[in-house]
């Protein structure tokens, strides 16, 4: 229950970075789309002027001069093609897949295409003028962008975050720290009552209003046994170990039998010998103690509730039947905090707690219900 300043400024700075990320994206996407429009017209440029200076030499030739050395570059390549697309001369170390006039692209090899006059040029129709070009310059510019963006909001967010929520960790911790003790001054007195009530019952037998007093303070314990898991969840470790799994309801099926008479109703039981089962103690006792607890409270008065327990093929299921109130949204019910009937007091944790534990381990839960008809609770485990 404690609140974790970094946990949460973590978990915030993520979602607004994410989001401020997303905004600041879409102008830098403008901007690189523009930077590669303005690269590629340069590189369209450079070899319009590079056929230019190819033409212009070759405009110099005299026939006199018998060879004629054909202009050759480090970084550009070229070619002249008849009007059959044949080569008469190239350097190009690629096939052009196009012969239109004007600019052409395959792969990294940008190409310009310039029209010769008809047999002036060796017989050449085309020049081919080719560069190899890629953005990748832009393209880590635009990474590198996009990576400073993200680090400088998640790290301004982080911390602006901590810093504000660090008033409410140290309150959070105030609140935890006094729960603690309420906890531990309520848990004295509580088992000062018990112990005193069954010194009294034996002494002097039992009456209804000793069975009053012990069926509130089992109500009570209950309530108390969630806060005190709630209080050290994530700090406490709960051991796996062997379970006798059939005794131990039925040990819970009697502590509760006496919170059960003052309402009249009897706790049927169909309990399945010595299956044992590998579990934690805490956490089985959460399930079967909300589960038997809830299945009294929403009963009516003289009526039953049935609680059953059996092995199959490895697969234990244990169920827990009444004939009361009914429930309207079951899909509700495992909400914290939620109460269907307020008049019949709790907090609305115990169901959420069951609901963290099957998430957990891995069991598998089915409620049933009608309203006026009453409820099924069938947990399934898996061996």
């Amino acid at each position: 229950m404690i609140f974790n300043t970094e946990e949460f400024a973590r978990k915030y700075a993520i979602r607004y970075t994410s989001a401020l990320a997303v905004l600041l994206i879409a102008p830098l996407v403008i901007y690189v789309y523009l930077l590669l429009q303005i690269d590629e017209a340069r590189v369209k440029i450079s070899l319009e002027t590079q056929a230019k200076q190819i033409i212009s030499v070759m405009q110099r030739y005299k026939n006199s001069d018998k060879v004629f050395h054909f202009p050759r570059y480090k970084k550009y390549q070229s070619a002249l093609y008849n009007k059959n697309h044949k080569s008469l001369f190239s350097t190009l170390s690629f096939e052009p897949n196009s012969f239109m006039n004007g600019f052409h692209k395959k792969g990294n090899y940008y190409y310009y295409i310039y029209p010769l006059s008809e047999g002036y040029y060796f017989d050449a129709n085309y020049l081919l003028v080719s560069t190899k070009h890629t953005a990748n310059k832009i393209y880590y510019f635009a990474a590198s962008v996009l990576l400073a963006i993200i680090l400088a909001l998640f790290i301004f967010s982080f911390l602006l975050l901590r810093n504000f929520s660090k008033p409410f960790e140290k309150l959070n911790i105030q609140l935890d720290n006094f729960i603690k003790d309420s906890m531990h001054e309520i848990n004295t007195p509580l088992s000062i009552i018990n112990l005193n009530a069954d010194l009294f019952a034996n002494k002097y037998g039992k009456n209804k209003y000793l069975d009053r007093m012990k069926s509130a303070s089992k109500t009570l314990a209950t309530i108390y046994n969630d806060m005190d898991y709630l209080v050290k969840q994530g700090k406490v470790v709960h051991k796996l170990q062997e379970i006798d799994i059939s005794d131990f309801i039925q040990n819970r099926v009697d502590y509760f039998q006496e919170v059960a008479n003052l309402k009249e109703i009897e706790l049927q039981t169909n309990i399945e010998e010595n299956i044992i089962y590998t579990f934690s103690k805490t956490k089985l006792q959460r399930i079967v103690d909300n589960t038997i607890s809830n299945a009294i409270k929403y009963s009516h008065n003289q009526n039953d509730v049935d609680v059953t327990l059996y092995v199959q093929n490895d697969i234990i299921t244990f169920i827990v039947q009444d004939y009361g109130v009914g429930i309207e949204n079951v899909d509700k019910i495992f909400s914290r905090y939620y109460r269907e009937n307020e008049a019949k007091g709790g907090f609305g944790i115990g169901l959420n707690i069951v609901k963290q534990i099957i998430d957990e381990e891995g069991i598998e839960l089915s409620v049933t219900s009608t309203v006026n008809k009453g409820t099924i609770f069938n947990y399934t485990f898996h061996k």
